[in-house]
């Protein structure tokens, strides 16, 4: 078995650019957890019907934002409108699956994340219950 590029944790802190937020292509969704949609809809003073109608999309039985633009719907300059509660997938950032494999680390995510080498060290035990919480 491969030691995990991680085993001596990462630094990371959020810089605040938004670069996560935007989506070059329209091919990648911020998919949403049924307490993410609660949560969010609360914030915004709607029922979790009126949230997911409006702002809602499903795709092979995943809740995801609907793409209204290249980025997300409540990106405003460069700032998240609901950030104290944006969705698990958000909170989790970059500290995704597919992320957490050494050569999309240095070439999709070190590259583009202004955070990476910046703030609180993740220890490797941090960084995988990160990555379980995102199990479904």
């Amino acid at each position: 078995m491969r030691e995990k590029f991680y085993t001596k944790g990462i630094r990371f802190k959020c810089q605040g650019t938004g670069k996560c937020c935007k989506s070059e292509k329209l091919d990648g969704y911020v998919y949403l957890t049924l307490e993410d949609r609660r949560q969010i809809a609360k914030q915004l003073g709607l029922s979790t019907q009126k949230f997911t109608g409006r702002y809602v999309a499903k795709t092979e039985n995943e809740f995801h934002f609907k793409h209204l633009s290249p980025h997300c719907p409540f990106l405003k300059q460069n700032q998240c409108t609901i950030y104290n509660v944006r969705p698990l997938q958000c909170r989790t950032w970059p500290f995704w699956p597919e992320n957490m494999k050494n050569q999309a680390w240095e070439k999709d995510v070190k590259k583009v994340c202004a955070g990476i080498g910046k703030g609180k060290l993740y220890t490797m035990h941090e960084i995988d219950e990160i990555l379980k919480s995102q199990q479904i």
